[in-house]
Protein backbone atom coordinates (compact mmCIF):
# COMPACT_ATOMS: atom_id res chain seq x y z
CA UNK A 1 0.00 0.00 0.00
CA UNK A 2 1.00 3.57 -0.79
CA UNK A 3 2.09 5.99 2.02
CA UNK A 4 -0.69 8.42 2.10
CA UNK A 5 0.34 12.34 2.77
CA UNK A 6 -1.26 13.52 6.04
CA UNK A 7 -3.98 16.40 4.80
CA UNK A 8 -2.47 18.41 7.31
CA UNK A 9 0.39 18.28 6.22
CA UNK A 10 -0.36 18.80 2.82
CA UNK A 11 -2.54 22.12 3.26
CA UNK A 12 0.85 23.68 5.33
CA UNK A 13 3.26 22.68 2.57
CA UNK A 14 0.48 24.21 -0.42
CA UNK A 15 0.00 27.39 2.19
CA UNK A 16 3.78 27.97 2.57
CA UNK A 17 4.37 27.54 -1.30
CA UNK A 18 1.39 30.28 -2.10
CA UNK A 19 3.10 32.34 0.67
CA UNK A 20 6.71 32.17 -0.85
CA UNK A 21 5.15 32.57 -4.53
CA UNK A 22 2.77 35.66 -3.74
CA UNK A 23 6.45 37.16 -2.10
CA UNK A 24 8.17 36.95 -5.74
CA UNK A 25 5.46 38.50 -7.79
CA UNK A 26 4.40 41.00 -4.96
CA UNK A 27 3.44 44.50 -6.86
CA UNK A 28 6.81 46.88 -7.91
CA UNK A 29 5.56 49.27 -5.41
CA UNK A 30 6.59 47.31 -2.27
CA UNK A 31 9.98 46.88 -3.87
CA UNK A 32 12.64 49.27 -2.20
CA UNK A 33 15.75 48.86 -3.88
CA UNK A 34 18.99 49.64 -2.18
CA UNK A 35 20.59 52.70 -3.22
CA UNK A 36 24.04 52.35 -4.31
CA UNK A 37 26.34 55.21 -5.76
CA UNK A 38 27.37 56.05 -9.53
CA UNK A 39 30.60 57.50 -8.58
CA UNK A 40 34.10 55.68 -10.40
CA UNK A 41 37.30 55.83 -8.59
CA UNK A 42 39.94 53.53 -9.22
CA UNK A 43 42.77 53.96 -7.25
CA UNK A 44 44.81 52.72 -10.33
CA UNK A 45 43.64 54.93 -12.69
CA UNK A 46 43.20 58.79 -10.76
CA UNK A 47 43.27 61.09 -11.40
CA UNK A 48 40.86 61.08 -14.33
CA UNK A 49 41.25 63.77 -17.24
CA UNK A 50 38.16 65.07 -16.66
CA UNK A 51 35.88 66.03 -13.65
CA UNK A 52 32.79 64.30 -15.17
CA UNK A 53 34.52 61.21 -15.14
CA UNK A 54 34.22 60.39 -11.69
CA UNK A 55 30.18 60.65 -12.03
CA UNK A 56 30.20 63.07 -8.47
CA UNK A 57 27.29 65.02 -9.79
CA UNK A 58 23.84 64.41 -11.19
CA UNK A 59 22.53 66.12 -14.34
CA UNK A 60 23.96 69.49 -15.61
CA UNK A 61 27.30 69.66 -14.11
CA UNK A 62 27.47 73.04 -13.48
CA UNK A 63 24.57 72.77 -11.04
CA UNK A 64 26.64 70.29 -8.73
CA UNK A 65 23.78 68.64 -7.80
CA UNK A 66 25.96 65.67 -6.39
CA UNK A 67 25.23 62.47 -6.74
CA UNK A 68 23.99 59.92 -4.48
CA UNK A 69 26.81 59.62 -1.73
CA UNK A 70 28.42 62.43 -2.28
CA UNK A 71 27.81 64.29 1.18
CA UNK A 72 27.96 67.94 0.96
CA UNK A 73 29.63 69.94 4.22
CA UNK A 74 30.75 73.23 5.29
CA UNK A 75 32.95 74.36 8.26
CA UNK A 76 31.79 76.35 10.19
CA UNK A 77 34.65 78.75 9.66
CA UNK A 78 35.75 79.31 6.01
CA UNK A 79 38.92 79.86 4.63
CA UNK A 80 38.92 83.26 2.39
CA UNK A 81 39.90 83.03 -0.90
CA UNK A 82 39.56 85.92 -2.59
CA UNK A 83 36.18 86.17 -2.08
CA UNK A 84 35.45 83.57 -3.81
CA UNK A 85 32.10 80.65 -3.20
CA UNK A 86 33.23 77.11 -2.36
CA UNK A 87 31.39 74.14 -2.45
CA UNK A 88 32.17 71.23 -0.49
CA UNK A 89 32.07 67.57 -0.82
CA UNK A 90 32.75 64.06 0.54
CA UNK A 91 32.36 60.53 -0.79
CA UNK A 92 33.77 57.38 0.73
CA UNK A 93 33.82 53.97 -0.78
CA UNK A 94 30.48 51.59 0.33
CA UNK A 95 31.28 50.03 3.83
CA UNK A 96 34.12 52.20 4.92
CA UNK A 97 34.41 54.94 7.57
CA UNK A 98 36.23 58.25 9.00
CA UNK A 99 37.74 57.89 12.12
CA UNK A 100 38.14 60.55 14.92
CA UNK A 101 40.97 61.11 16.58
CA UNK A 102 40.64 64.55 18.55
CA UNK A 103 38.84 67.26 18.26
CA UNK A 104 41.45 69.44 16.95
CA UNK A 105 42.79 66.91 14.22
CA UNK A 106 41.32 66.25 10.88
CA UNK A 107 38.90 63.44 10.60
CA UNK A 108 40.93 60.19 9.60
CA UNK A 109 39.47 59.42 6.39
CA UNK A 110 39.68 55.67 4.88
CA UNK A 111 41.88 54.76 1.73
CA UNK A 112 39.94 55.39 -1.38
CA UNK A 113 37.96 58.77 -0.03
CA UNK A 114 37.32 61.86 -1.89
CA UNK A 115 36.74 65.56 -1.08
CA UNK A 116 35.49 67.51 -3.55
CA UNK A 117 35.89 71.41 -3.15
CA UNK A 118 34.42 73.79 -5.91
CA UNK A 119 35.14 77.65 -6.37
CA UNK A 120 33.05 79.81 -8.11
CA UNK A 121 31.44 83.99 -8.39
CA UNK A 122 28.25 84.90 -8.30
CA UNK A 123 27.33 88.35 -10.06
CA UNK A 124 30.37 88.14 -12.92
CA UNK A 125 30.55 90.53 -15.52
CA UNK A 126 29.23 91.35 -17.94
CA UNK A 127 26.81 89.01 -18.21
CA UNK A 128 26.23 88.72 -14.30
CA UNK A 129 26.16 85.16 -14.46
CA UNK A 130 27.70 82.79 -12.10
CA UNK A 131 30.74 81.36 -12.97
CA UNK A 132 32.97 78.28 -11.58
CA UNK A 133 36.76 78.75 -11.61
CA UNK A 134 38.13 75.35 -11.00
CA UNK A 135 37.40 71.83 -8.52
CA UNK A 136 40.03 70.48 -6.51
CA UNK A 137 39.75 66.84 -5.75
CA UNK A 138 41.67 65.75 -3.25
CA UNK A 139 42.59 61.56 -3.24
CA UNK A 140 43.07 59.31 -0.34
CA UNK A 141 45.22 56.65 -1.62
CA UNK A 142 47.63 53.85 0.16
CA UNK A 143 50.35 55.97 -0.01
CA UNK A 144 48.91 58.62 1.08
CA UNK A 145 46.68 62.47 -0.23
CA UNK A 146 47.15 63.09 -3.93
CA UNK A 147 45.95 66.71 -5.67
CA UNK A 148 44.00 66.99 -8.60
CA UNK A 149 42.93 70.17 -9.72
CA UNK A 150 40.35 71.04 -12.43
CA UNK A 151 39.73 73.76 -14.23
CA UNK A 152 36.73 74.90 -15.59
CA UNK A 153 35.77 75.21 -19.26
CA UNK A 154 34.07 78.90 -20.93
CA UNK A 155 30.62 76.87 -21.26
CA UNK A 156 31.09 75.39 -17.62
CA UNK A 157 30.11 72.24 -19.28
CA UNK A 158 33.12 70.13 -17.75
CA UNK A 159 36.43 70.94 -16.07
CA UNK A 160 39.80 69.66 -17.22
CA UNK A 161 42.63 68.10 -15.32
CA UNK A 162 45.57 70.89 -14.72
CA UNK A 163 48.49 70.69 -12.44
CA UNK A 164 50.61 73.70 -13.71
CA UNK A 165 48.55 76.59 -12.36
CA UNK A 166 47.34 79.58 -14.20
CA UNK A 167 45.61 82.93 -13.48
CA UNK A 168 41.61 84.07 -14.59
CA UNK A 169 40.94 87.39 -14.16
CA UNK A 170 37.36 87.95 -12.89
CA UNK A 171 34.85 90.85 -12.42
CA UNK A 172 32.07 90.45 -10.06
CA UNK A 173 29.88 92.74 -8.48
CA UNK A 174 29.87 92.05 -4.48
CA UNK A 175 27.40 91.10 -1.63
CA UNK A 176 26.67 95.49 -2.36
CA UNK A 177 26.50 95.78 -5.61
CA UNK A 178 30.17 96.99 -5.92
CA UNK A 179 32.12 96.23 -8.42
CA UNK A 180 34.95 93.92 -7.49
CA UNK A 181 38.20 92.24 -9.39
CA UNK A 182 40.62 90.28 -8.91
CA UNK A 183 43.71 88.11 -11.08
CA UNK A 184 42.21 84.53 -9.37
CA UNK A 185 45.49 82.05 -9.47
CA UNK A 186 44.66 78.51 -9.45
CA UNK A 187 46.98 76.79 -7.98
CA UNK A 188 49.99 74.57 -8.95
CA UNK A 189 50.73 71.13 -7.18
CA UNK A 190 53.50 73.27 -5.10
CA UNK A 191 50.99 75.60 -4.58
CA UNK A 192 48.86 73.02 -2.96
CA UNK A 193 51.84 71.31 -0.34
CA UNK A 194 52.24 74.64 0.88
CA UNK A 195 49.33 74.65 2.55
CA UNK A 196 48.15 70.83 3.07
CA UNK A 197 51.89 69.62 3.95
CA UNK A 198 52.64 68.77 7.57
CA UNK A 199 56.20 67.34 8.29
CA UNK A 200 56.08 66.49 3.96
CA UNK A 201 52.70 64.35 4.02
CA UNK A 202 49.35 65.91 3.06
CA UNK A 203 46.96 66.30 4.74
CA UNK A 204 42.91 68.10 4.47
CA UNK A 205 42.10 71.27 6.49
CA UNK A 206 39.08 71.96 7.33
CA UNK A 207 37.62 68.50 8.27
CA UNK A 208 38.36 68.72 11.99
CA UNK A 209 35.50 67.67 14.67
CA UNK A 210 35.61 71.34 15.91
CA UNK A 211 34.99 72.82 12.43
CA UNK A 212 31.99 70.32 11.36
CA UNK A 213 30.20 70.43 14.87
CA UNK A 214 27.45 72.70 13.47
CA UNK A 215 24.08 72.37 11.39
CA UNK A 216 23.89 72.35 7.76
CA UNK A 217 21.02 72.72 5.69
CA UNK A 218 20.13 69.53 3.89
CA UNK A 219 18.23 68.69 1.68
CA UNK A 220 16.30 65.91 3.95
CA UNK A 221 16.20 68.83 6.79
CA UNK A 222 18.99 70.63 9.19
CA UNK A 223 20.75 68.93 10.96
CA UNK A 224 24.42 68.76 12.70
CA UNK A 225 27.16 67.52 10.11
CA UNK A 226 29.19 64.99 12.67
CA UNK A 227 25.60 63.79 13.27
CA UNK A 228 24.73 63.44 9.59
CA UNK A 229 28.07 61.61 8.92
CA UNK A 230 27.10 58.93 11.49
CA UNK A 231 24.05 58.52 10.38
CA UNK A 232 25.01 58.01 6.59
CA UNK A 233 27.93 55.23 8.07
CA UNK A 234 30.29 57.82 6.83
CA UNK A 235 31.78 58.19 10.69
CA UNK A 236 32.56 56.45 13.05
CA UNK A 237 29.82 56.23 16.38
CA UNK A 238 32.43 57.23 18.80
CA UNK A 239 32.66 60.84 19.33
CA UNK A 240 32.70 62.62 22.62
CA UNK A 241 29.85 63.92 23.97
CA UNK A 242 31.11 67.22 24.15
CA UNK A 243 33.90 68.64 21.43
CA UNK A 244 35.53 72.02 21.93
CA UNK A 245 34.54 73.91 18.92
CA UNK A 246 35.21 76.58 16.74
CA UNK A 247 32.46 79.41 15.85
CA UNK A 248 31.89 81.02 12.99
CA UNK A 249 34.21 84.38 13.01
CA UNK A 250 31.42 86.31 11.00
CA UNK A 251 28.81 85.70 13.68
CA UNK A 252 28.76 89.16 15.79
CA UNK A 253 26.61 87.17 18.61
CA UNK A 254 30.15 85.36 19.91
CA UNK A 255 32.46 87.00 21.70
CA UNK A 256 35.17 88.56 19.70
CA UNK A 257 38.14 86.37 21.70
CA UNK A 258 36.49 83.37 19.95
CA UNK A 259 35.72 84.64 16.73
CA UNK A 260 39.80 85.86 16.21
CA UNK A 261 40.90 82.61 17.24
CA UNK A 262 38.50 81.04 14.91
CA UNK A 263 39.14 82.87 11.74
CA UNK A 264 42.98 82.01 12.98
CA UNK A 265 42.56 78.58 13.40
CA UNK A 266 41.25 78.24 9.38
CA UNK A 267 43.54 80.89 7.71
CA UNK A 268 46.73 80.15 9.66
CA UNK A 269 46.93 77.34 12.14
CA UNK A 270 47.86 74.64 8.61
CA UNK A 271 50.88 76.60 7.95
CA UNK A 272 51.80 77.79 11.62
CA UNK A 273 52.25 74.67 13.41
CA UNK A 274 55.05 72.02 14.19
CA UNK A 275 55.49 70.73 10.84
CA UNK A 276 54.23 73.29 8.56
CA UNK A 277 55.07 75.36 6.24
CA UNK A 278 55.92 78.04 9.04
CA UNK A 279 57.06 76.08 11.38
CA UNK A 280 60.34 78.35 11.84
CA UNK A 281 58.61 81.05 13.56
CA UNK A 282 57.09 80.74 17.04
CA UNK A 283 53.30 81.86 16.19
CA UNK A 284 51.09 78.90 17.00
CA UNK A 285 47.35 79.63 15.25
CA UNK A 286 45.30 76.43 16.35
CA UNK A 287 42.11 76.66 18.11
CA UNK A 288 43.63 74.55 20.51
CA UNK A 289 46.55 76.89 21.37
CA UNK A 290 45.21 80.71 21.18
CA UNK A 291 43.69 80.34 24.38
CA UNK A 292 47.29 81.77 25.73
CA UNK A 293 47.47 85.18 23.74
CA UNK A 294 51.70 85.11 23.20
CA UNK A 295 51.12 81.91 20.73
CA UNK A 296 48.97 84.33 18.65
CA UNK A 297 51.85 87.04 18.96
CA UNK A 298 50.91 89.81 21.23
CA UNK A 299 53.36 91.62 23.00
CA UNK A 300 55.99 89.03 21.30
CA UNK A 301 58.77 90.26 18.71
CA UNK A 302 58.58 89.82 15.14
CA UNK A 303 59.72 90.04 11.73
CA UNK A 304 61.11 93.88 10.55
CA UNK A 305 58.61 95.04 8.08
CA UNK A 306 58.18 98.46 5.99
CA UNK A 307 56.94 101.07 8.42
CA UNK A 308 57.12 99.25 11.88
CA UNK A 309 60.33 100.11 14.06
CA UNK A 310 59.65 98.71 18.00
CA UNK A 311 56.25 97.02 17.26
CA UNK A 312 55.52 93.72 18.36
CA UNK A 313 53.31 90.89 16.40
CA UNK A 314 50.95 92.41 17.78
CA UNK A 315 51.32 95.35 19.65
CA UNK A 316 47.85 96.50 21.71
CA UNK A 317 45.83 99.08 20.95
CA UNK A 318 48.23 99.94 18.35
CA UNK A 319 47.96 98.11 14.73
CA UNK A 320 50.33 100.95 13.17
CA UNK A 321 53.13 98.77 15.06
CA UNK A 322 51.99 95.53 14.74
CA UNK A 323 53.55 93.06 12.27
CA UNK A 324 50.22 91.00 11.94
CA UNK A 325 48.52 93.49 11.13
CA UNK A 326 50.29 94.96 8.32
CA UNK A 327 51.07 91.30 6.86
CA UNK A 328 47.11 91.00 6.59
CA UNK A 329 46.65 94.55 5.60
CA UNK A 330 49.15 94.63 2.33
CA UNK A 331 48.67 92.95 -1.13
CA UNK A 332 52.81 92.65 -1.18
CA UNK A 333 53.94 89.43 -2.06
CA UNK A 334 57.12 89.30 -0.26
CA UNK A 335 55.04 90.38 3.14
CA UNK A 336 51.60 89.13 3.45
CA UNK A 337 49.64 86.64 5.26
CA UNK A 338 48.59 83.97 4.07
CA UNK A 339 51.50 83.66 1.43
CA UNK A 340 49.34 81.70 -1.10
CA UNK A 341 45.17 81.76 -1.38
CA UNK A 342 44.65 85.64 -1.58
CA UNK A 343 46.33 88.25 -3.47
CA UNK A 344 43.80 90.80 -2.29
CA UNK A 345 42.74 91.96 0.96
CA UNK A 346 40.22 90.39 3.55
CA UNK A 347 38.64 93.61 4.08
CA UNK A 348 36.46 91.85 6.87
CA UNK A 349 39.18 89.70 8.53
CA UNK A 350 41.49 93.06 8.83
CA UNK A 351 38.80 94.65 10.32
CA UNK A 352 37.84 91.53 13.07
CA UNK A 353 41.86 91.58 14.23
CA UNK A 354 42.14 95.50 14.46
CA UNK A 355 39.08 95.29 16.77
CA UNK A 356 40.69 92.56 18.69
CA UNK A 357 44.05 94.46 18.73
CA UNK A 358 42.27 97.59 20.09
CA UNK A 359 40.49 95.37 22.58
CA UNK A 360 43.76 94.40 23.86
CA UNK A 361 45.81 95.23 27.16
CA UNK A 362 48.90 96.99 26.99
CA UNK A 363 52.10 95.03 27.29
CA UNK A 364 53.26 95.19 30.80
Amino acid sequence: MKNKIPSSLFKFSLLLFLMVLNSCSSSSDDYVAVETSPVILNLAEVPYSKLSDYKFFEGDIKNLQPAYGVLPYKPTSELFSEYAKKSRFVWMPNGTKATYTSDAEVLNLPVGAALIKTFYYNNVQPANATKIIETRVMIRKSTGWIFAEYVWNEDQTDALLQMTGSTVSISWLDENNAPQQVDYKIPAANDCRMCHDVSAESKPIGIKPQNLNSNYNYTSGTKNQLSKWVEFGYLENNLPATIVSIVDYKDTSKSLDLRVRSYFDINCAHCHQNGGNADFTTIRMAFSETANPTNMGVCIGGLQVPGITHGYIVTPQDTSQSTLFYMMNTTNPGFRMPRVGRTIVHQEGVQLIEQWINSLPICN
